[in-house]
């Protein structure tokens, strides 16, 4: 299974199949209403009915690409770009100009700004800020309060990214509007994504209104941000100085909408995908006591009596395996799309040049072909021994390739430690309100989780 481009020679002597049309698509909306309705369940059965399958969103067909060596073959081919619905949703939010949806050599050039505050030996650095950050959720739980986990969960995602990147207590006002705006932006996307009503989603309805004000307060505050930071004159040595002062290909200061879209591009998918995994370690840690139950154990092997820190993270393993088969269950990044810029070939079919993508890490890394036992929480598969079994491509939850998430060691790091604090010093059980079940927007996770904080 290859992806290769398709040049005259070979379309002369091979004819290529179309991929098969999956079934249950409605006039008019096509499968764009399955997506809306019940994304995950349909998502997940696509493989039963091949390794590429044709979906209709509306009037436009897109192809769904359904096995691990096929997804990696399209995430690490140059005949696939970013782009696609995913990223045509995304694009009021995340500008053109960022790192997350540039292509070509302003993706280059933009990754070799930002690499080095994601450099393995940066990483200690910002060890204190998130082992105060974890410290300060479990101290602020003590009051045996119901907790909110959505605010509480971006909260802490938040002001990580904002204190470790771009230094400054400015951010401390604003890590509530980040979180409310986010909430609002990325659940109206996905709808924007899988039923494309164009128009309609300019009429000045209740939804959209919502919609277009979270938008704006959120391009509001990253302006704030900057202005701030020019305004203070000064130029600690995080990422934000390095956007600052980055250079062009001609050697010329970037112009201040790419300032714009990378802060944007930095804070708001790592907010929002960090936000949504630290909800559903909560969500495992409250159905599955019996783990936190190990992780304590392993933090007082592992610390002591002390508070646990960063230098200790490299050591919990167990922690760090159920961080990962979170990831594995209940990935925030579910949905990702591509665009092909050549005719090719994959998995034995023609994929046009124009033609959209679309591949689901949720479904990937559920499938039972790729997993023993493949929907029970499992830690303990990601023993060296049982992990090495794992398919190539079949857990990919920061992607790969160029388009790898650069933050991928920082946000293993985080969401480690963050674990290991609130682990060791609480159970949880579900309030009142609580509603476990997935929230569908351009990320997963539990819709309302609602917790009390058990003081081990």
């Amino acid at each position: 299974m290859t992806v290769e481009s398709v040049n005259p020679e070979t379309s002369a002597t091979t004819a290529l199949s179309e991929p098969p049309l999956a079934g249950g698509g409605v006039p008019l909306l096509g499968h764009g209403w399955k997506l809306a309705r019940d994304p995950l369940s349909f998502l997940s059965g696509l493989r039963d009915h091949g390794e590429v399958v044709r979906l209709k969103l509306g009037p436009k067909t897109v192809y769904a690409v359904t096995t691990p060596a096929l997804t990696g073959a399209v995430a690490l081919s140059p005949d696939y770009i970013i782009a696609g619905p995913l990223w045509e949703s995304l694009e009021d939010l995340l500008g053109k100009e960022g790192v997350a949806t540039a292509n070509g050599p302003l993706h280059r050039r933009q990754r070799r700004t930002i690499q080095p505050a994601f450099r393995l030996d940066a990483i200690p650095a910002y060890g204190p800020i998130m082992a105060e950050e974890a410290y300060a959720l479990v101290q602020r739980w003590r009051s045996g309060e119901v907790l909110d986990v959505t605010a509480e969960s971006f909260r802490v995602a938040v002001r990580v990214a904002a204190r470790c990147l771009m230094r400054g207590s400015y951010m401390d006002d604003r890590a509530e509007r980040i979180c409310t705006d986010l909430a609002t932006l990325f659940s109206g996307m996905y709808q924007r994504m899988v039923v494309p009503l164009g128009p309609l989603y300019k009429v000045p309805l209740p939804a959209n209104r919502e919609f277009n004000r979270a938008l704006a307060d959120l391009h509001v505050l990253v302006d704030e941000i900057v202005a701030d930071r020019r305004a203070s004159g000064q130029k600690p040595n995080d990422l934000l100085t390095a956007l600052l002062e980055a250079k062009d290909e001609n050697g010329e200061p970037i112009g201040e909408q790419e300032v714009h879209d990378q802060v944007i591009a930095i804070l708001t998918p790592g907010a929002e995908t960090v936000g949504s995994t630290v909800m559903s370690l909560l969500l495992v840690l409250t159905e599955h006591p019996e783990l936190g139950d190990k992780i304590r154990d392993e933090v007082k092997t592992v610390v002591g009596d002390r508070p646990v820190a960063f230098d200790d993270v490299r050591k919990l393993t167990y922690t760090a395996n159920v961080v990962t088969e979170t990831l594995r269950l209940h990935p925030a990044v579910w949905i990702l799309t591509r665009r092909a810029v050549a005719d090719t070939e994959l998995g034995g079919y023609r994929i046009p040049k124009g033609a959209d993508l679309i591949y689901s890490p949720y479904a990937v890394q559920r499938d039972r072909r790729s997993y023993e036992r493949n929907e029970e929480f499992d830690p303990d598969r990601w023993i060296p021994e049982r992990a090495k079994d794992v398919p190539k491509y079949a857990m990919s939850p920061f992607s790969v390739g160029n388009r790898k998430c650069p933050s991928d060691h920082f946000s293993m790091a985080e969401l480690t430690l963050i674990t290991a604090a609130v682990a060791s010093a609480y159970r949880f059980e579900h309030a009142h309100g609580s509603d476990t079940r997935p929230r569908i927007g351009i990320t997963l996770r539990p819709r309302r989780l609602m917790l009390r904080a058990l003081p081990r």
